[in-house]
């Protein structure tokens, strides 16, 4: 008895009644670490619109991209935005995000510190997910113990270890599966990249009236001599050692997207126009036709799934340099129709 009578009388004391009103949380509890990985942040003014984002993400609809609309003085801007209800803050949205200053954050933890990082002095060798066939030739063929090793089913070069003395190179197996960087004129080489994906992108672009009505089951091919190219990329760069491997490393691994467009098979149902994240499709009343932007077109191929009078086409190109020389070079270029699954006529 006397214990409920104590509790109710420091109930009713006037100095718990203020405590309790004016509680406040520790502030040490408030404030997140510098490391917390919160919901990712969106900066839309940096974005630009290569998707990494979206193909790095492992939520289904956590993330997408969206466009926003033209104005009279300026196109919309192309940005991603993430769903809160599908997000597992991984962070990988901010790991890949290729922009400087980055158009996504996600916490310091994917912030990387100059300090931190370690430069070879001219080469790295780094392990190409993509073509390797884990043979472990690399690994046999390694002097240093443990420069190269196996995680997670990946074959991975430790570049605190690695000497840089390319044996991994000479006794790979697989052409492109193991690559020497050059860290050397990083600016120069992204210019050439650009000037040769264009170049290639505006020789099949050429070539549309024959890819529109290519079928599932045939493979349209044509060559482009480099002759030209090589010399633009010497103007850039006085260095071909350093120029023929970067032509090889965009012919092993670049893939580019096509969308055609063929306006006599569209019905107007405007599903596409309702389905476009970038708003590159649009329908025009003056002329009633639906019309598709190629300049504001992501190449995500939705148009292409989602049409189900085959408006739309999407094809894949691959590239082969043969010989690899810039004397006599050719790009083989290989297109033929994505494998997508595509909406029934």
């Amino acid at each position: 008895m006397s214990s409920v009578i104590w509790y109710l009388y420091e109930f009713a004391r006037k100095s718990w009644a203020e405590n309790f009103a004016v509680a406040k949380t520790n502030a040490e509890i408030v404030e997140a670490p510098d490391r917390f990985r919160d919901f990712p942040q969106v900066i839309p003014e940096n974005c630009i619109a290569c998707g990494a984002c979206t193909a790095a993400c492992p939520a289904p609809q956590a993330i997408k991209l969206v466009r926003s609309e033209d104005t009279a003085d300026a196109e919309g801007q192309t940005y991603p935005v993430i769903n809160n209800r599908g997000c597992i803050r991984c962070g990988f949205c901010a790991e890949v995000c290729p922009t400087d200053p980055k158009t996504i954050t996600c916490g310091e933890n994917h912030l990387i510190r100059e300090e931190f990082t370690i430069v070879p002095t001219e080469i790295m060798y780094v392990i190409d997910d993509y073509l390797c066939i884990r043979c472990k030739k690399c690994m046999n063929a390694c002097p240093v113990y443990g420069a190269i090793y196996e995680a997670d089913n990946k074959i991975v070069v430790d570049q605190s270890v690695c000497i840089s003395c390319g044996e991994c190179l000479n006794k790979c197996p697989v052409k492109g599966a193991v690559k020497g960087i050059y860290i050397s004129n990083v600016q120069e080489q992204k210019t050439i990249i650009n000037l040769i994906v264009n170049a290639l992108e505006e020789r099949i672009e050429a070539e549309r009236d024959n890819i529109t009505h290519l079928s599932d089951t045939k493979i349209y091919k044509l060559d482009y001599p480099i002759e030209d190219l090589v010399e633009s990329a010497r103007s850039i760069l006085a260095n071909d050692d350093l120029i023929l491997d970067t032509f090889q490393k965009i012919t092993d691994r670049l893939k580019l997207r096509i969308v055609t467009w063929d306006e006599e098979k569209c019905k107007k149902c405007h599903l596409c126009v309702n389905e476009c994240p970038s708003g590159a499709i649009k329908y025009d009343e003056e002329e009633d036709v639906i019309k598709r932007n190629p300049k504001k077109c992501l190449r995500c191929s939705t148009c292409y799934q989602t049409c189900p009078f085959g408006v739309a086409g999407f094809f894949v190109a691959r590239f082969l340099l043969d010989p690899p020389s810039l004397e006599d070079g050719v790009i083989h270029i290989t297109i033929k129709a994505s494998q997508l699954p595509v909406g029934a006529d």
